[in-house]
């Protein structure tokens, strides 16, 4: 390579450039939409293969490294964060990454031939995929523990002869003439970035509101602008009037801490978690623009406006506190947010969690991760989430209590990303004692049944909507919507403030996912805490005799120390619950009077009320009907297709909730598959960030198709389906298939859509 195209400058690509032949291929124009179409598909995320990020021209520039951000790594490894950890491609040259477009002499052979990028989708539009539904030959592995496989290019001739069919898109249709040419061209004439857009008039008169704000001088406006940093960091902050996915038009904003002031060039303090000290004596918090391409599984948008801007002074400035001092970032005090924040209200604190419920708990869902099978063998595959009110002690306890229990509240993540399990005790030992408080605590303050009703219950004020929340496990990802969705599920969580709080530094604030795996694995097994105590709170208001019989099955084959970590051999909280019970199935009482509690807020977005055609939502309703083994063969996330006759389509999603005799495990998952309890959600609309396949059945065939599903008795039967049916990876019609999906999916809802992601499409 060097002696055809010159020696590697990799600085050549640290600044943008313009094109410099007219008429050409422009990136933002022309070139980045294929690629959201075809690339950031799979490209999108740290589980992307080779932890190649196609969502921006810096991501396409920074390139590609062999070192796996997912893996039980002995020791913590450096972050590789896009736009944070390094800044040009030189820099993510010194950290490993190799380059995927030509870093020689300025020639478009040279662009070509010296661009693995290019050498990747030529190789797939001079090797198409066989010509067989399922793909056997060439070696395919669509695994997520697979083998990486990252080319440099000069190593390409080989890589090309061993290899012929991984060309890219890997395991799927290639690009079409169009847009191999438009790829083409642009990357022969030097894969120019053009001039970045730049934000109207009124984004940076919204800007400079905004950073004045998060940027007050008296200690009580610190403190406040610390804990929304540490609570908002991974948000898309947009302004109000944000209704297009376009990002290049309308970017989103990052919350970030930077060494220069509002109105100089922005410089990002990098930290591993966000509590962290900056390193500097005065920093200030500033909007980041993002203009990457969106993508579902990192996406988690959150409005900037005046109606936010006036709750968050009432909440935190107007109240007549005194905060004498700001918390320091030593550990102790930085990753305990019941001492680094106890000076802010604590219903203020609250309310701000569940003013955006939504996102808050997205934040534990999404993350900082995009793989996330330990943390996520840690939850049922659906449930519902309901909030205590935060009129009600602040959402169950006051900050006196708080104070004295904080140091009781300590998290794993104080020990750093690289952890011992041996610290373990020490933290599974502090919970006890909490629990043990915070027990005495309720036997006193809920100490007569008219106390322990459904009025605990927040309903949103009768008017937000992320009063009641619906999760679903996928497998290694998950999905958290508005309302309750789906069949009454088998488990229901009520979450209070230190709930909240406690999850969100765990799996947020405080999570590494370039931590070891000691570090992983601590977070796994405090979460199994969280989730018992959250469940726990919901047996409390079932009547005392129900509530060790529908502990036992949730956790049916667990050890009996884990059916009794929380409550010991019986439920020491004895008090009776006020709710009067007529039937002999309390649990769905409780839901329906739970729905009846929050139903003036209730989102009703994913009900299937909403499908106006009655046949047709009849079909669908019958469809969600299917219960039992023959599930097991289902994916976990389904994409339908409806044709109409209009030419439009409408979309529904089957969620396919696998059953568990007990989640208390990290091993041994299939021992626990309990198929004879699986069940299904069907929704209108798209839910999930991986789709697994894809359907498309005429409403006259929704009996015959919903017949034949509950009807699967193995892998040859769902083969035969999906013939009828599918639309594989290996169709002509995948891409014209997610197009018009894609669209539908923008179309519907701007704000919070996003690119789906065909990492986990099944090879079936």
């Amino acid at each position: 390579m060097d002696d055809n195209y010159g020696p590697a400058n990799p600085a050549r690509y640290d600044a943008p450039a313009q094109s410099a032949q007219p008429g050409w291929p422009e990136y933002w124009k022309d070139v980045r939409p294929i690629m959201a179409r075809r690339c950031v598909v799979c490209h999108g995320c740290y589980d992307a293969a080779c932890q190649q990020n196609l969502t921006s021209w810096e991501g396409i520039t920074r390139g590609a490294s062999p070192e796996k951000v997912y893996g039980a790594r002995l020791r913590a490894t450096g972050p590789t964060r896009l736009f944070i950890d390094a800044e040009t491609a030189a820099q993510w040259r010194k950290k490993d990454f190799h380059p995927v477009l030509n870093e020689r002499s300025d020639t478009a052979e040279a662009n070509l031939q010296g661009s693995a990028l290019y050498r990747l989708i030529d190789l797939k539009r001079k090797n198409p995929l066989p010509d067989e539904p399922v793909l056997e030959k060439g070696g395919f592995d669509f695994s997520l523990a697979r083998k990486q496989v990252c080319p440099v290019v000069e190593k390409m001739d080989a890589h090309e002869k061993k290899h012929p069919q991984w060309g890219m898109p890997f395991g799927l249709i290639g690009l079409s003439a169009q847009e191999f040419s438009t790829m083409e061209r642009w990357l022969a004439s030097g894969a120019p970035s053009g001039l970045p857009p730049v934000e109207a008039d009124y984004q940076a008169g919204k800007i400079r509101e905004w950073e004045t704000f998060f940027n007050g001088a008296s200690l009580k406006e610190q403190l406040m602008s610390r804990y929304l940093y540490e609570h908002l960091f991974l948000a898309h902050l947009h302004f109000d009037d944000h209704s297009s996915p376009d990002t290049a038009a309308h970017p989103f904003y990052r919350l970030v801490r930077s060494s220069t002031p509002p109105g100089e060039r922005l410089e990002e303090i990098p930290t591993r978690r966000p509590y962290e000290d900056p390193g500097a004596k005065r920093f200030w918090y500033r909007l980041h623009p993002d203009f990457s391409s969106v993508v579902v599984k990192t996406h988690m948008p959150y409005a900037l406006n005046a109606s936010r801007m006036e709750k968050w002074k009432a909440w935190f400035l107007a109240p007549g506190y005194e905060v004498k001092a700001l918390p320091g970032y030593n550990t102790e005090v930085a990753a305990n947010p019941f001492i680094s924040f106890r000076d802010l209200p604590l219903k203020s604190r609250y309310r701000f969690l569940l003013d955006e419920a939504h996102f808050t708990v997205d934040n534990f869902i999404k993350g900082p991760v995009c793989q996330g099978q330990i943390a996520l063998s840690v939850i049922d595959d659906h449930f519902w989430v309901f909030f205590v009110d935060p009129e009600k002690g602040a959402g169950e306890l006051d900050a006196e209590f708080l104070t004295k229990e904080s140091q009781n509240l300590r998290l794993p993540a104080e020990s750093g990303s690289n952890t011992r399990l041996a610290a373990w005790k020490k933290y599974s030992g502090m919970q006890k004692k909490y629990l043990k408080a915070k027990q005495e605590f309720f036997m006193q303050t809920f100490n007569s049944p008219a106390k322990l009703t459904t009025s605990l219950i927040w309903d949103g004020d009768g008017t937000n909507d992320n009063a009641a929340l619906t999760i679903f496990r996928h497998s290694d990802s998950a999905s958290v919507v508005k309302g309750l969705v789906g069949p009454p599920p088998k488990t229901a969580w009520i979450v209070s403030y230190t709930l909240l709080e406690r999850i969100h530094y765990l799996l947020v604030a405080g999570f590494d996912i370039f931590g070891d795996v000691e570090h992983q694995l601590d977070t796994r097994l405090y979460m199994d805490f969280m989730r018992m105590e959250a469940e726990t709170n919901f047996l409390g208001l079932l009547p005392e005799k129900d509530r060790l019989i529908l502990r036992d099955y949730w956790y049916r084959g667990a050890h009996k120390s884990v059916k009794e970590y929380l409550y010991g051999k019986r439920f020491n909280f004895t008090v009776e619950t006020g709710i009067q019970y007529h039937t002999d199935h309390p649990q769905q009482e409780l839901y329906d009077l739970l729905k009846s509690r929050v139903a003036k807020a209730l989102a009703r977005g994913f009900d299937l009320e909403n499908v106006s055609d009655p046949a047709l939502r009849e079909g669908i309703e019958n469809l969600g009907k299917i219960r039992g083994k023959a599930l097991q063969w289902l994916p976990e996330v389904t994409i339908l297709r409806v044709p109409e006759a209009s030419g439009k389509a409408q979309y529904f999603t089957l969620l396919h909730n696998n059953g568990f005799s007990n989640i208390s495990e990290i091993f041994k998952e299939k021992k626990r598959r309990r198929p004879d309890e699986d069940d299904l959600s069907v929704v209108p609309g798209i839910l999930g960030a991986y789709p697994n396949s894809f359907l498309r059945v005429d409403a006259s065939a929704l009996a015959d198709f919903t017949s034949q599903l509950s009807s699967l008795n193995g892998e040859k039967s769902y083969a035969a389906r999906l013939d009828r049916y599918g639309v594989r990876r290996t169709s002509p019609e995948f891409w014209a298939f997610s197009d018009e999906l894609q669209k539908a999916y923008l179309e519907s809802d701007p704000l919070r859509s996003g690119i789906l992601d065909y990492n986990r499409f099944e090879n079936r």
